[in-house]
């Protein structure tokens, strides 16, 4: 399992290749998430719970309007593969 999400990392440091913050910011985000799953929670859990914070913290800090419109396309970014992560199996 923890292959997986390295990959993951790897993969999505690589997409974003922006600053330093934001990839320390993935890497505990990464971290976080592999101890969950080691732990015993399934990652479908630990999606929703992130994303569940995620979408609580952006409204704490832009407001309810403001985030509902930055996520308006987000079904058309899911759709285009924008999250979709590639992987090479060894």
């Amino acid at each position: 399992m923890t292959r997986r999400f390295d990959d993951w990392a790897t993969q999505a440091e690589e997409a974003m290749g922006e600053q330093k913050t934001r990839h320390a910011a993935l890497r505990y985000i990464v971290e976080a998430w592999e101890e969950a799953v080691y732990d015993g929670l399934h990652p479908d859990q630990v999606a929703s719970a992130a994303l569940f914070a995620a979408v609580s913290e952006m409204v704490t800090a832009y407001g309810e309007e403001a985030v509902a419109r930055m996520l308006e396309d987000l079904p058309e970014r899911i759709r285009r593969g924008e999250f979709t992560l590639y992987y090479s199996r060894q």
